[in-house]
């Protein structure tokens, strides 16, 4: 056996308690909850419960994916922000539609979003990046994301330009940064189980109930 097929089988999953979950006590729509289920997963010690996994498609129909950092979840939907150049900018523009995917494995939960994808305003976008770090707006500042690089060294040298910038202009814009909003039209909530018998709850929207959203169980 190699070693990669030795620590694949070596390992286990959630090696700990979990917590339970009452569908039945689930609120009308989906938000609530999902406020619920990230504070609580701070509050297990969740290493770095804002990051997903953001799904797009690209113009030949492939699919893509890769991680990106929540900025909000509010009435309008899930935020995260990126370059409108970048590879997911430009798949986005082309086709708006994305699904999200959180892991919290020390709780054995998941919440999974598909949806409509729109974008915010350009006072949006700049009020979101000069709330973070100086770090994130250097890095929004060396811009290129997703171009190719001919070497690390030209890396560094864009990003000491972009710091020095940062540092020196805190309010520096960076036109192509954009604030992007999955608006849901599913919502799914996993509580994984020890012996397998893993509850998922799924929303739906629907216009004609109340909350404007269908609750349904299904099958793990």
């Amino acid at each position: 056996m190699t070693d990669f097929h030795h620590a694949l089988r070596s390992l286990k999953v959630w090696d700990t308690e979990l917590p339970s979950f009452d569908p039945a006590g689930a609120p009308p729509s989906p938000l609530p909850l999902f406020h619920d289920w990230f504070t609580s997963a701070v509050a297990a010690g969740q290493t770095e419960p804002h990051t997903l996994s953001l799904a797009t498609v690209d113009e030949d129909g492939m699919p893509d994916v890769r991680t990106v950092m929540l900025h909000g979840a509010d009435a309008r939907g899930w935020h995260f922000a990126s370059h409108a150049t970048s590879a997911k900018g430009r798949q986005l523009a082309a086709r708006p539609a994305a699904a999200l995917g959180f892991y919290w494995p020390v709780q054995g939960r998941q919440v999974r979003i598909r949806g409509h994808v729109t974008t915010g305003t350009a006072e949006e976008a700049y009020e979101d990046l000069h709330a973070r770090t100086t770090g994130a707006l250097a890095s929004a500042l060396v811009g290129r994301q997703s171009e190719v690089l001919d070497s690390p060294a030209t890396l560094a040298e864009a990003s000491a330009a972009a710091w020095h910038r940062a540092e020196r202009e805190p309010d520096a814009p960076a036109p192509s940064w954009t604030l992007y909003v999955v608006e849901p039209a599913e919502v799914e909530f996993f509580q994984g189980d020890g012996r397998r018998r893993h509850l998922r709850l799924r929303y739906r929207r629907d216009p004609v109930s109340a909350a404007g959203w269908l609750r349904e169980l299904l099958w793990p």
